[in-house]
């Protein structure tokens, strides 16, 4: 499903380079589920971006469903993302403008799902993750956990094939962190593929396989 091939990211530092990620060799397969893990700075997230095409990179090539990403126009970036792809950000990046409900509709808008489709879709996750009670607040009236069970919500509801979760559980308590590790393991059996980071080492035991990274480079535990 995946696969990066000597991929590299750094920025113009003065007359030399800065190295976010280094020749990185990842192969990723359907149905998998893989733990990023590493110090803070390793590149855990930019990897995470560069995976979801949010970032570019300068070297090396990425392919996605046999498609080569960086020979991709950005009209076809966005709708390989659009179809295939659920992110949880670390930092929620919730729409301030719009409600709890419209938050977790707005996937379903770009997959142009049907309207009683999407009522349904929306009632579901909003149940499924406790939160009926919010659906009509904006992001900016909840607490940092409840951010964060809309952003999941948000990207589980277009039943995407792909979920990419930096730090999902951060701002949960440990009894809410719990609940969504074992929907994301729940998810997997079901065929989803998973690639999470964390700094939780019982985090990343629901994963297949963990990787890890350290300045960049992924190297052995």
């Amino acid at each position: 499903m995946i696969e990066l091939k000597k991929v590299s990211k750094w920025f113009p530092v003065g007359g030399g380079r800065t190295y976010v990620l280094r020749n990185i060799n990842l192969e990723v397969k359907q149905g998998e589920f893989l733990s990023i893990m590493g110090p803070s700075g390793s590149g855990k997230s930019t990897l995470l971006n560069v995976i979801g095409m949010l970032d570019r990179f300068e070297e090396g090539e990425y392919w996605f469903r046999g498609e080569e990403v960086s020979k991709l126009k950005e009209k076809q970036i966005s709708a390989l993302y659009k179809q295939y792809i659920g992110f949880v950000f670390q930092a929620y990046h919730l729409i301030d403008e719009l409600t709890v409900y419209e938050n977790i509709e707005t996937p379903l808008l770009y997959k142009d799902v049907k309207s009683s489709e999407r009522k349904a879709i929306v009632s579901d996750m909003l149940d499924r993750f406790n939160i009926v009670g919010k659906k009509d607040l904006f992001p900016t009236q909840l607490s940092g956990g409840q951010q964060q069970l809309v952003g999941i919500a948000r990207a589980l509801a277009a039943s995407p094939g792909l979920i990419l979760a930096d730090e999902p559980t951060g701002n949960l308590n440990s009894k809410q962190g719990e609940e969504i590790m074992e929907i994301f393991k729940q998810l997997n059996s079901e065929g989803v593929t998973i690639i999470q980071v964390t700094h939780s080492e019982k985090n990343a035991a629901y994963g297949d396989r963990v990787i890890h990274l350290l300045d960049g480079w992924i190297v052995e535990p």
